[in-house]
């Protein structure tokens, strides 16, 4: 198969991005799949970072246990003013 004059050269790499969302200050994650190149570079598509702000791209898919925010309960505030 040939490659497109448009498509960098490299291989394709497993990757897990970590990045908050537009509309949430949840800490979110996904794994893909992006080109690598020769200099290890990973080459992440606009179309892909589009509404995200990248924390981290970690090598291949990481087990997440526990995200910053998750474990934090809110309590709803009540007023006791008369």
């Amino acid at each position: 198969m040939m490659q497109s004059k448009l498509e960098p050269a490299g291989t394709v790499k497993e990757v897990t991005i970590i990045y908050y969302g537009e509309l949430s200050l949840k800490l979110q994650h996904s794994v893909e799949h992006f080109v690598q190149l020769e200099n290890g570079r990973v080459i992440i598509p606009d179309s892909y970072k589009q509404d995200k702000s990248i924390i981290a791209v970690c090598d291949g898919a990481v087990n997440i246990l526990n995200k910053f925010g998750e474990r934090i309960e809110f309590t709803p505030y009540h007023s006791n003013t008369v």
